[in-house]
C-alpha cells in the first residue's frame, strides 16, 4: 500500500490537498469558534460589568445611608435574575458582609484566593484594575461561572462626616463580587462550534470532492491515458492518438504527446525494422560471422557459420574452426584484443562434415561504453571454391601454355591500343625468326612491310580477318599470311588475339594458276591486240610513204605538215607503246603488294585493255561510276585480272545468245557505288544468263558451261580467290534487264590518300 501510495500521483495530490484543506478548515473553524467564544466572553464580561455598575449604583445610596436592609434587599432582588449566580460584598479585611447566600456572610477569604490574588499581588493594591484582570472563571460541579470583582471606591460622601469613619486617604473601601452562570452562553458556544464543524465538514467534503473530480477529470484521467499510451509505445504496439478533449495546458500536452507518440512510434517501427534487417543481415549474410568474448569463446554466430562448423556450444574459436587443442600461434582475434584494431589473415580448417575449407578472416573489436574491448567479431569469407578454382586455373593455365605453344600457327597477344606484342607462342619464333623474348614488347606492325604498315594498322584493330597480307621475317624475307583477329581480356588489359597462318605456298599455287589464266587470256586477246597495234602502225606506214614520195619527187614539205606528221608519229608511237606496256604489266607475275586502290581506275584499265575485243563484237558498254569513290585495300593488278575475267565471260555469254541476230541488244553495264561500310562494283551483261541450278557451282575450280576447248573452268574460281583474299565477297545473280550480273563488294579502307 505504501509503495502504491508513493507511486500514485493522484494519491499524493489527494493527500496533500486533503491535508491542506483540512488544516485550512480547522484553522478557519478554530478561528471562528475562538472569535465567537472570545466575543461571547467579552460580551458576558461587559454585561457583568454593566450589572456590577448597576448594582453599585443601586447600593450606593443605601451604603451612603448605611442602610443594611436596603442593601440586602437590593442584592437579593438583583440575584434573582436567572443568570446571576450570587452577589457578594467584601470589606477591606476580606470578609463577606453582604451576600445573596446567607451562609456565606461573615466568611473571610484569604489574599491568596483567586478572587483576591489579582489585586493583592501588587503592594499596595491598585485602586482600579482593567476588566480582564478583575474577571475569573470558576469551575464547580461541572458548571462554569464567571465572576467579576469590582472595587468599591471611597467617595466624597463617604470620607469624613459624622456618620462614617473612613479616612480620606483610603481609596478602596471594599469589593463587589458578582458571579454569573455561563451555561446558556456555553450552550450557545457549543451550538456554534457544532454548526461551524458541520459547515466545515460540508465545505471540506464538497471542496474535496470538487477537487478530486476536477483532478481526476482534468489531470489524473489524461495522465492515465498518457501512461497507457506510453506503455503501448514501449510495448511496440501501434500508437493511437489520445483524445484529451481539453483546450488547456493538459490538452496542449496531449497534442504534443500525440505528435511525439507518432514520431516515437515511427522511429520505434524503424528501429524494429532496422533491428530485424540487421538480424536478417547477420543471419543471412553469405560470409561466416561469429562473436568471440575475452576468453575466446564463441558467444554468437550466424546461420552460415553454423552450416560450416556446427553449433559452437561455448567452445573456443580455435576448437570449432580448426579442431585445435590450443590457441593458434598467429591469431588475428588475439591481436584485436591487444591493440583494439581490425586485422586480417587467411586460414584453413575443417568443416563439420570433415571437408577441408579455406577462408579469409577479418576481425573487428566490440567495445563497451568505456571504450574497453570486451569481444571481437570474426567475419570469415569462404574461399574454398576460389582455392579449388585457383588449383584448376593453375592446371588449366599449364594446359593453356602447352596448347598455346603447340599451336602450329603463330599466335600473338597484342595490346589493343598500342598493338604491342604482350605474348606469343613458340610457332611464332619458327615463322618469324625472332625469339619469343625479342618479339615481346615489339609492335606487331613491324612485321608488315614498312610502306604498307600504316595502311594495315586500323584494319588490325577493327577487322576480324585479313585474308591476305605480306609479312617479313627477321632476315627481311617476305611471306604471305592470313590473319584471324579476336578481342579478349588478358591479364586485365584489352587485347587482341592474332593468329597468323602462313599461306605462301597456297598463294604461289594460285599465282601459277592466275598466270596461266593470264596467258590464256592474252592468247584469246591476240587478235584484238594485233588489230589495236595495226592501227598506229598503219598510220606510221602512211606517214613514212608520204615522206618517201616527197623526197623522191624532191618536193619540199611545209613546216605545218611536218609538225602535223611529227605529232601523229609521236601520238601513235605512244599508243602502241602503251598497249605493249599494258600487255607486259598484265602478263607479268604480280608481287602481291596490298595497298589502297581506287576501284573506278581498275574498271577503266581493265576495260581499256579489253575494249578492242568488245568493239570487234559490237558490244556497247554503259558506265555508271560513282565519283570520288572511297578506296579499298587490295592489289590493282590482281583486281584487273578479275575485271578482265568477268568481261571475257560477259562477251562469251552475249555472243552465245545473240549469234547471227541482227540489231541485237549487246550491252555490258559497268557500275560502282559505295555504302556505309563497303565499296561495290557490278559487271552485268545481256547474255544468256545463269541457270539457278548451277549458280552455287560457278566458283568451283574447273567448272565451266562452255564447250570443249573454249574454257578451262578456272576464271571464276581464280576471281573468287582474289576477291576473298582482300576480304571481299562476290556473287552472281540474274540481271533485271536480262542476262547475268556479278557483284563484288570490298570493305572500305581505313586510310585515305
Amino acid at each position: 500500500m505504501l509503495k502504491r501510495f508513493r507511486e500514485s500521483l493522484i494519491a499524493k495530490m489527494i493527500l496533500s490537498g486533503g491535508v491542506t484543506l483540512t488544516l485550512c478548515i480547522l484553522l478557519w473553524t478554530g478561528f471562528n469558534v475562538y472569535y465567537f467564544k472570545s466575543n461571547v466572553v467579552s460580551n458576558v464580561m461587559s454585561d457583568i460589568e454593566m450589572v456590577s455598575d448597576t448594582i453599585m449604583l443601586a447600593l450606593h445610596y443605601a451604603m451612603m445611608l448605611d442602610n443594611e436592609e436596603d442593601i440586602k434587599e437590593n442584592i437579593n432582588n438583583i440575584s434573582k435574575q436567572e443568570e446571576i449566580e450570587n452577589i457578594r460584598v467584601y470589606n477591606k479585611e476580606g470578609r463577606i458582609v453582604f451576600s445573596n447566600i446567607p451562609d456565606e456572610i461573615g466568611t473571610v477569604i484569604g489574599k491568596e484566593t483567586p478572587a483576591c490574588r489579582a489585586c493583592h499581588r501588587y503592594n499596595p493594591p491598585p485602586p482600579a484594575l482593567p476588566l480582564s484582570r478583575r474577571t475569573r472563571m470558576i469551575e464547580t460541579d461541572g458548571r462554569q461561572l464567571m465572576a467579576i470583582m469590582t472595587p468599591i471606591a471611597n467617595s466624597e460622601g463617604c470620607s469624613p462626616g459624622p456618620c462614617h469613619v473612613h479616612s480620606q486617604d483610603e481609596q478602596v473601601l471594599g469589593l463587589l463580587d458578582v458571579t454569573v452562570n455561563m451555561d446558556a452562553k456555553n450552550s450557545m458556544i457549543r451550538m456554534f462550534e457544532r454548526a461551524n464543524m458541520g459547515i466545515s465538514v460540508v465545505v471540506f467534503a464538497a471542496t474535496f470532492l470538487a477537487l478530486f473530480a476536477f483532478t481526476y477529470r482534468f489531470i489524473f484521467r489524461p495522465i492515465k491515458r498518457l501512461i497507457t499510451a506510453t506503455r503501448g509505445i514501449s510495448g511496440a504496439s501501434e500508437y493511437t492518438d489520445i483524445d484529451i478533449g481539453q483546450v488547456d495546458e493538459i490538452g496542449t500536452l496531449g497534442q504534443a504527446f500525440n505528435m511525439m507518440g507518432k514520431r516515437v512510434s515511427d522511429k520505434h517501427r524503424e528501429l524494429l525494422d532496422q533491428r530485424e534487417e540487421y538480424r536478417n543481415l547477420f543471419d543471412n549474410v553469405p560470409c561466416l560471422v561469429s562473436v568471440v568474448d575475452a576468453d575466446y569463446r564463441i558467444i554468437r554466430h550466424n546461420s552460415a557459420y553454423e552450416r560450416h562448423f556446427g553449433l559452437p556450444d561455448g567452445k573456443r574459436c580455435w576448437q570449432v574452426n580448426k579442431g585445435r587443442l590450443e590457441k593458434c600461434a598467429v591469431c588475428p582475434v588475439d591481436r584485436t584484443f591487444r591493440d583494439g584494431r581490425s586485422h586480417m589473415s587467411e586460414e584453413s580448417g575443417m568443416s563439420k562434415d570433415g571437408r577441408r575449407i579455406h577462408w579469409i578472416v577479418y576481425t573487428s573489436p566490440v567495445k563497451d561504453k568505456t571504450g574497453k574491448v570486451v569481444a571481437a567479431m570474426e567475419m570469415m569469407v569462404d574461399i574454398t571454391h576460389r582455392r579449388e578454382l585457383e588449383s584448376k586455373l593453375a592446371a588449366s593455365e599449364h594446359r593453356y601454355h602447352a596448347i598455346f605453344d603447340s599451336i602450329p600457327n603463330a599466335v600473338f597477344v597484342l595490346d589493343r591500343q598500342t598493338l604491342e606484342i604482350l605474348n606469343c607462342n613458340e610457332s611464332s619464333q619458327e615463322m618469324y625468326g625472332w625469339s619469343q623474348l625479342e618479339m615481346r614488347g615489339r609492335s606487331f606492325m613491324a612485321f608488315f612491310r614498312e610502306d604498307e604498315a600504316g595502311d594495315w594498322e586500323e584494319a588490325v584493330r577493327t577487322q576480324a580477318e585479313i585474308e591476305l597480307c605480306t609479312h617479313v621475317d627477321k632476315s627481311g624475307k617476305p611471306f604471305f599470311v592470313f590473319l584471324s583477329i579476336s578481342p579478349a581480356r588478358f591479364e586485365g588489359n584489352d587485347t587482341l588475339i592474332v593468329t597468323c597462318t602462313d599461306v605462301t605456298r597456297k598463294v604461289e599455287v594460285e599465282q601459277q594458276l592466275i598466270q596461266a589464266s593470264k596467258m590464256t587470256t592474252l592468247g584469246e586477246m591476240s587478235t584484238g591486240v594485233a588489230h589495236e597495234l595495226n592501227q598506229p602502225l598503219t598510220i606510221l606506214q602512211a606517214i613514212s610513204n608520204l615522206l618517201t614520195r616527197k623526197i623522191e619527187h624532191n618536193r619540199e614539205v611545209s613546216p605545218e605538215i611536218m609538225r602535223e606528221m611529227a605529232e601523229g608519229i609521236s601520238t601513235h608511237v605512244d599508243r602502241a607503246a602503251k598497249i605493249i606496256e599494258h600487255m607486259r604489266e598484265f602478263g607479268r607475275k604480280s608481287d602481291l603488294r596490298t595497298m589502297p586502290v581506287q576501284v573506278n581506275e581498275v574498271l577503266e584499265r581493265g576495260f581499256e585493255f579489253f575494249s578492242q575485243q568488245l568493239q570487234v563484237h559490237n558490244i556497247r558498254v554503259v558506265w555508271e561510276l560513282e565519283e570520288n569513290l572511297p578506296l579499298i585495300m587490295a592489289d590493282s593488278n590482281r583486281l584487273e585480272q578479275v575485271v578482265i575475267n568477268l568481261l571475257l565471260n560477259a562477251r562469251d555469254a552475249i555472243e552465245d545468245r545473240w549469234k547471227g541476230v541482227k540489231d541485237a541488244d549487246k550491252r555490258i553495264l559497268l557500275q560502282s557505288f559505295s555504302t556505309h561500310e563497303r565499296i561495290v562494283f557490278r559487271i552485268c551483261d545481256t547474255g544468256a544468263g545463269i541457270p539457278p541450278a548451277i549458280r552455287e557451282r560457278l566458283f568451283e575450280p574447273f567448272f565451266t558451261t562452255k564447250g570443249v576447248g573454249k574454257g578451262t573452268g578456272l576464271g571464276l574460281s581464280i576471281s573468287y580467290g582474289i576477291v576473298t583474299d582482300y576480304g571481299g565477297k562476290i556473287k552472281a545473280d540474274a540481271w533485271e534487264e536480262g542476262g547475268a550480273c556479278f557483284e563484288i563488294a570490298f570493305p572500305r579502307a581505313e586510310c585515305e590518300l
